[in-house]
């Protein structure tokens, strides 16, 4: 792709950080012929391999498939759209695909989309550079350590929330909005086909427990448990009969088992930056705002967040309008918050108090009728359907 602007000096866009928002971000302006370079501080077999998450919305999805991204998940990928919940009260599931806006997922795991998208990347002539840690971000500027700066018109952080992109942003005073859930996760990998036909959702006394499918044969868990929990603590028969204690296989049938692959806990937190950015620094995905995972918004995020800020640089960069720059922030931000609220919605409906006190027994009986009230009415079953699989 010939280029359509040069910066004269360095590169038209510096992107930090080879996630799903950087490498939809990079081969967005590859297409649009401005020229960019990635850095990311990992190598390449860890960037490749790294397990995340694995459904994608119907707009990713058509965003994906409009800019030619989408081979991979359109072949292997698998349509999702029914999901089910566990309780005291027995079982029901919810077609969620014929609610609400009649949109489903498609289950593709993440670290297979993020292959696809730089091996597109590099076959469209981009360039990246492997084990580049950025240390620090200035007026367009990149600071690696060991190596060389790297200069360009703008800068993108896509390095995650605990990276330099959100450090130099927030170090010129934009605000954080921040919310601990209070709910730790034990997440679980498993070489095991899926045991369940839908997505699923176990609320029990003992705590929340999660079984999401991600292949024909691997498959993730999800445990509540104590924050501070060690993953080492873990080992495989403790959570295979925990997981049969949660989703209650003596009523509703065995799992299917398999050696667990991995294990790690996660923290439920969320924040937003008041701004995902300013002057020749602008952010996408967890840089500019870290969502919980409990209704799978996170890559779905950086797909929107990418898309629009690649136009929005490439306006900048090709016709020396900055008008959709300074929009981003009004743009993103109403569709950042809708799926906080509705992430902030769907933990306090699967994660209930954990003592016996009344206060917690009220709080459990809230989080009862909620359930209920998801599975008996149409209206709110169209609203979990239109904000589960929105963005």
């Amino acid at each position: 792709m010939a280029k359509r602007f040069d910066s004269g000096a360095g590169t038209g866009v510096v992107i930090v950080g080879a996630g799903p928002a950087g490498l939809v971000l990079g081969n967005l302006l590859l297409a649009e012929g401005i020229d960019c370079v990635i850095l990311e501080r990992r190598d390449r077999e860890a960037v490749e391999g790294r397990a995340r998450a694995g459904f994608l919305a119907a707009h990713s999805v058509r965003v994906l498939t409009e800019h030619g991204l989408a081979d991979g998940l359109l072949a292997k990928g698998r349509p999702h759209g029914t999901c089910l919940f566990r309780s005291e009260q027995g079982e029901f599931t919810l077609d969620y695909g014929k609610l609400g806006q009649r949109e489903v997922h498609t289950v593709y795991p993440q670290q297979e989309l993020v292959r696809d998208l730089l091996a597109e990347y590099l076959r469209r002539g981009g360039e990246i550079r492997f084990g580049a840690e950025a240390e620090e971000i200035s007026e367009g500027r990149v600071r690696i350590r060991g190596a060389a700066d790297v200069t360009g018109r703008y800068v993108a952080g896509c390095d995650g929330h605990r990276g330099v992109g959100r450090q130099a942003l927030t170090a010129h005073g934009i605000r954080t909005a921040r919310w601990d859930h209070g709910v730790t996760w034990l997440a679980v990998l498993v070489a095991a086909p899926p045991s369940l036909a839908a997505v699923g959702y176990a609320l029990h006394d003992r705590g929340f427990a999660g079984h999401m499918a991600r292949t024909e044969t691997v498959t993730r868990y999800y445990l509540q448990c104590p924050r501070g929990t060690d993953p080492a603590d873990w080992d495989e028969d403790r959570v295979w009969t925990e997981l049969a204690t949660r989703l209650r296989t003596d009523e509703f049938g065995p799992l299917k088992r398999g050696p667990v692959l991995e294990r790690t806990v996660v923290d439920l937190r969320s924040d937003v930056l008041d701004s995902p950015g300013t002057g020749r620094l602008w952010l996408a995905g967890d840089s500019a705002g870290l969502i919980s995972p409990s209704a799978a918004k996170g890559a779905n995020l950086a797909v929107l967040q990418a898309e629009r800020l690649a136009e929005a640089f490439t306006e900048a960069l090709a016709r020396g309008d900055e008008t959709d720059l300074a929009r981003y922030a009004s743009y993103c931000l109403p569709r950042v918050w809708r799926a906080h609220e509705f992430s902030h919605w769907m933990s306090g409906l699967l994660h209930g108090p954990s003592t016996d006190d009344p206060r917690a027994r009220y709080g459990r009986a809230l989080q009862y009728a909620r359930l209920d009230s998801l599975r008996t009415s149409r209206a709110h079953q169209d609203f979990f359907a239109e904000n589960y699989t929105g963005i």
